[in-house]
C-alpha cells in the first residue's frame, strides 16, 4: 500500500506541474484551454471552473491539456484568434517548452527545500584500497577523507559518486584533494579512463577501487534469531568467535564469508565466552539468494554505534545557497541523463539501464519508506527525467513538437499534414519500443533480483 500510494501521489505531482507549466503559459499567449487532464481515458470526475474543463481520469500515467485548435474540430469565427494553431510559431514553441520547463522548475525548488532541510548522508571516507586499481594507482589511502574533486566541494558519499560518474562519462584525468586520518593534506589523479563504458552499468565505484570506510566490527555475537541455527549450537550473545572452520576470525565480515560458504554444511566454530574457550558445531541453514545457495546461522554482531554514527553527516546550505546547489544539481543531472540516452543509442550503455512503471513505483515505495528528504529527492530526480524525456525530437513528446515548429521557422510555412501523420506513427513505434524495453528490465529485475 505504501508503494501504490507513493507512486500515485508522485505521478500526481509531475504530471500536475508538467500541464500546469502547458496551461499557464497558454493563457498567458491567450489560448483557450477546453480541458485540463490528469490521466488518460475515460473522465471519473470533472468540474468546469470558468472555460475550463478540470478532469481525473481512469488510466493514472500521465494527462494533457486540450486547447482550442482547428485541427481538432470546428471553432467559432469569434473565438478564432484564441484557437492554438493560430499562434505565432514563437507562441506555440513557448507553450509547448513550457511543460518540460515547469518539471526542471519542480526539480530545482526540491532540491533547494532538500538543501536548506538538510541531507543525510555518508563523509567521504574511504575504505580499503584495492591494488591494482586506478585508485592504488592515484595512491588513495584507507581513511583518507576526499575534500574536492575537480575543484568542486564533495560534502558527502553520495555527492562523490555523483560528482565522478558525471566526470566518467567524459573520460580522462580528474584531481582529487583529500585529508589523511593525520590531516595531511593529499592531492592525487584518478584516471576514470580506464573506465569502459560496461563498467558504467554496473558499480563503477568498485572498479575504481573506491568504496566507503567502515569501522572494524569484531565478531562478537550481539544479537540470535530466536530458534535459529546458532541459538540452537549453544551460542549466546556475547560470545566473541576465534576461529570458523580452522581459520582465524578477526572481522564480522570474515566470519560471514565463512558461514555463508558452508550451505548446510557441518561447521566448527571456536568462541570465547567470559574466561572459557569453547567448541559449537553447527550446520549453517540454506537460504537461497539471487539464484545462488548461501548459509546462514541467524546472529547478528554487537555494534560500536558511535563509531558509526561518527560516520554521518548532514549536508545543508543557506537559502540563496541551496537555490544554487539546486540549479547546479538539476543540471548536472539532466546532462548526465542526455548523455547516458546518447550513449544507450550508439551501444556503448547497456539497454538494461532503462526503467519502467514498475521499477518507479518501487522506488516510490522505497524512498516514501526511508523517510520525507528520500522521497523528495527521488520526485526531484523523476521530475528532472520526466522534463529531459519530454524534450527529446520524438513526434508525440513535447520534443518532437518543437522539432516541427523549428522545421516551419525555418521554411516559413506549417509542416503539412501528412509530415505530422508520419511522425506521429514513428513517434508510436518509437515509444512503444521503449515501453517494451523499460518493461522488460522490471519483469526481469523481479524474477532476478
Amino acid at each position: 500500500m505504501t508503494t501504490l500510494l507513493a507512486f500515485a501521489v508522485a505521478i500526481a505531482v509531475l504530471v500536475v506541474f508538467h500541464e500546469l507549466g502547458h496551461f499557464l503559459v497558454a493563457r498567458l499567449c491567450d489560448v483557450k484551454v477546453l480541458r485540463f487532464s490528469v490521466g488518460f481515458g475515460k473522465a471519473l470526475y470533472a468540474k468546469r471552473l470558468g472555460e475550463t474543463e478540470w478532469a481525473l481520469s481512469a488510466i493514472p500515467l500521465g494527462g494533457y491539456v486540450k486547447m482550442l485548435d482547428e485541427r481538432e474540430g470546428a471553432v467559432a469565427p469569434h473565438e478564432l484568434a484564441r484557437a492554438f494553431n493560430r499562434k505565432p510559431v514563437w507562441q506555440r514553441m513557448a507553450i509547448v517548452v513550457a511543460g518540460p520547463v515547469a518539471n526542471l522548475l519542480l526539480a530545482i525548488i526540491l532540491y533547494a527545500a532538500l538543501f536548506i532541510y538538510g541531507v543525510p548522508g555518508l563523509k567521504p571516507v574511504l575504505g580499503s584500497i584495492a591494488a591494482g586499481t586506478p585508485a592504488a594507482v592515484a595512491r588513495l589511502q584507507e581513511q583518507e577523507t576526499v575534500l574536492t574533486v575537480a575543484g568542486q566541494p564533495v560534502p558527502s558519499w553520495q555527492e562523490l559518486r555523483w560528482t565522478l560518474l558525471n566526470l566518467a562519462l567524459q573520460g580522462g584525468q580528474v584531481n582529487l584533494e583529500g585529508r589523511l586520518a593525520d590531516g595531511t593534506l593529499r592531492r592525487h589523479v584518478l584516471d576514470l579512463g580506464r573506465l569502459s563504458p560496461a563498467d558504467l552499468d554496473g558499480e563503477f565505484m568498485q572498479k575504481l577501487g573506491l568504496q566507503p570506510y567502515q569501522p572494524l566490527v569484531r565478531p562478537l555475537i550481539g544479537k540470535l534469531v530466536a530458534g535459529g541455527t546458532a541459538e540452537l549450537a549453544g551460542m549466546r550473545a556475547g560470545d566473541l568467535v576465534l576461529r570458523a572452520d580452522g581459520h582465524d576470525i578477526g572481522r564480522w565480515e570474515q566470519l560471514v564469508a565463512v558461514v555463508r560458504s558452508h550451505p548446510g554444511q557441518l561447521l566448527k566454530l571456536e568462541v570465547q565466552r567470559g574466561d572459557q574457550q569453547l567448541e559449537l558445531d553447527m550446520t549453517p541453514a540454506v537460504v537461497s539468494e539471487n539464484g545462488q545457495q548461501v548459509g546462514k546461522i541467524g546472529a547478528a554482531p554487537q555494534i560500536d554505534r558511535q563509531a558509526f554514527d561518527a560516520l554521518l553527516t548532514t549536508v545543508r546550505y543557506a537559502p540563496l545557497a541551496a537555490l544554487g546547489q539546486a540549479w547546479r544539481k538539476t543540471w548536472e543531472t539532466a546532462a548526465v541523463s542526455l548523455e547516458m540516452m546518447g550513449k544507450m543509442v550508439v551501444g556503448q550503455v547497456s539497454l538494461k539501464n532503462l526503467s519502467g512503471p514498475i521499477a518507479i513505483a518501487d522506488y516510490a515505495g522505497q524512498s516514501a519508506q526511508m523517510g520525507l528528504g528520500a522521497y523528495i529527492g527521488f520526485l526531484a530526480l523523476i521530475s528532472i527525467s520526466l522534463g529531459v524525456l519530454n524534450l527529446l525530437p520524438i513526434p508525440l513528446l513535447d520534443g518532437g513538437h518543437l522539432l516541427y515548429y523549428t522545421a516551419e521557422l525555418v521554411k516559413g510555412s506549417p509542416v503539412s499534414e501528412r509530415a505530422w501523420e508520419v511522425g506521429q506513427n514513428i513517434g508510436i513505434a518509437l515509444l512503444v519500443t521503449l515501453m517494451a524495453f523499460a518493461l522488460y528490465n522490471d519483469i526481469s529485475r523481479l524474477i532476478l533480483g
